[in-house]
């Protein structure tokens, strides 16, 4: 049997927002039960529309939110307690690490690319400031990136460079799971798949475990090989990616699988509704 590296049991987080009517306070349920398993070295995907309750399930396990009940588990050891200590931080951040939708927000803009590297080496206690300059030149080669891009600044770098910065900082931690979420979102589909193809090759090298968020099941089935369905907050079906995206067995898993742009789909028109072929506009008067 696998063992387990990530282990989210009966995970729930409530907010309390401000009511739309403005008249006080109330609950809204955002994790509602979740149970979740990323075995060692798996890849393994939470897909659902916009408020399903995904991107919380990836803060939640790096502690960006604190769980209102329920256990998670990385390593066999229980992550969901509350306050730490700047010691445990740094322990934790040597086992998961998180790579964001937008790498312009999560890097300094005033730092050059080399001295983010050198930043979060320092911060991990990886040697003197020769051996971290080794190590920097091994992150940058494992990511695609050259000695020109290390010198310049996030805002001279194209979306999918600084992406690749995102996933080289990450990687100087040595984790042995590292959560994207929606981490390729944002990009244009060729650079897209670039970049799919990068975190294949570190996963392939590094024996690296996945926890990937996202609603686009055409990317998943190229990175993950499982796939967790959620709505509302709760898990509305899970199963091995290929078989899931062939054959989902919940009406909200087929409408997203039909959802996948096909051969032959167009973008939506004006007025128009996505999916329809071209000359479908054209016999309109």
């Amino acid at each position: 049997m696998t063992e387990s590296l990530l282990e989210l049991r009966e995970l729930r987080k409530v907010f309390h927002v401000r009511r739309a009517d403005g008249g006080g306070r109330e609950e809204l349920v955002a994790v509602d039960g979740v149970d979740l398993v990323v075995p060692v070295g798996g890849a393994v995907a939470i897909v659902g529309e916009s408020g399903s309750g995904k991107s919380t399930c990836a803060r939640l396990t790096v502690g960006l939110e604190q769980p209102t009940s329920g256990q998670i588990l990385l390593g066999g050891r229980e992550w969901s307690s509350g306050r730490v200590s700047a010691r445990e931080r740094r322990r934790r951040a040597g086992i998961a690490q998180m790579v964001f939708q937008d790498p312009y927000q999560s890097l300094d803009r005033r730092q050059q690319v080399r001295d983010c590297l050198d930043e979060a080496l320092r911060l991990r206690g990886h040697g003197d400031a020769k051996r971290r300059s080794a190590r920097i030149d091994e992150l940058l080669d494992q990511v695609g990136l050259d000695e020109r891009q290390a010198a310049s600044l996030p805002k001279n770098l194209s979306g999918g460079q600084r992406q690749r910065v995102a996933i080289a900082r990450a990687l100087a931690a040595e984790p042995q799971l590292l959560i994207l979420d929606e981490a390729v979102a944002a990009l244009d589909v060729s650079i897209q798949a670039q970049v799919l193809n990068l975190l294949a090759d570190i996963r392939a090298s590094t024996g690296i475990a996945f926890l990937f968020i996202s609603h686009d099941l055409a990317v998943v089935r190229q990175l993950c090989d499982d796939v967790v369905v959620m709505r509302h907050g709760r898990v509305v079906e899970r199963g091995e990616a290929t078989a899931l995206l062939r054959d989902p067995q919940e009406e909200y898993t087929r409408r997203l699988v039909a959802s996948i742009p096909r051969a032959g789909w167009t973008p939506m028109r004006r007025g128009g509704v996505a999916g329809i072929p071209e000359q479908h506009d054209e016999e309109r008067p």
